[in-house]
């Protein structure tokens, strides 16, 4: 079996060596190169097509959600696999909306470690347990929450922006947010305040506190 080609994309060195040791002792995996910084992990996945990039969220010059959105786009067949101590929504979200794979704890045993990288270089996505509960709370949250249908003649990513503005978000922090462009946040803008029937940002946000959308 051919092992799947990995790039270590980390800035904590102790950490990078005990991962670099646990897989040049499995034939199942290859390690092609570690990047510290998120930039310097683009431009190694870039130099060394990996099958799978071990992503760090927390690291310099960009950081891996940037890392991430930026391989993603440029080179899908790449996978991604983020690696990190973070386990809140927001950093789980946020790695899944940047094009992640899969999404590990850096407390993960072997095996655990093993089968995601795996299961990510044939293309799955995998989750530590902690994160697959955590993802099942929330869209069963979601489902039977009575917000769950507000606005039904918004799209899901207008009802997402208008959530955004509702808590204070500029068109810029929402773009970023939402891996979109500025000039899509505007139009996305322009169809909420016209289905909602109202003239600006302040009206809309106050149409979606009192749905509870916020």
């Amino acid at each position: 079996m051919t092992p799947v080609r990995v790039l270590i994309a980390d800035d904590h060195p102790l950490f990078r060596k005990g991962l670099r040791t646990l897989l040049d002792s499995m034939p199942q995996t290859s390690v092609v190169g570690e990047a510290t910084t998120g930039r310097e992990a683009v431009e190694q996945a870039l130099a060394l097509r990996p099958d799978v990039v071990l992503m760090d969220l927390q690291m310099p010059d960009g950081g891996g959600l940037a890392a991430t959105r930026e391989l993603t786009h440029s080179t899908p067949e790449m996978h991604i696999l983020v690696v990190t101590l973070f386990e809140d929504d927001e950093s789980v979200f946020a790695a899944l909306k940047a094009g992640a794979r899969g999404y590990v704890l850096k407390d993960a045993d072997e095996d655990e470690m093993m089968r995601a990288i795996q299961a990510v270089g044939r293309g799955e996505a995998i989750f530590s347990p902690a994160i697959a509960e955590r993802l099942m709370d929330y869209f069963s949250a979601t489902k039977n929450s009575p917000h769950a249908n507000a606005f039904p003649d918004l799209t899901d990513r207008e009802r997402e922006v208008l959530a955004l503005i509702a808590r204070g978000r500029s068109n810029f922090e929402i773009a970023d947010e939402l891996s979109i462009s500025l000039k899509t946040v505007r139009n996305h803008a322009s169809n909420i305040f016209n289905k909602l029937q109202v003239a600006d940002r302040t009206q809309a946000a106050i149409r979606a506190r009192d749905a509870g959308l916020s």
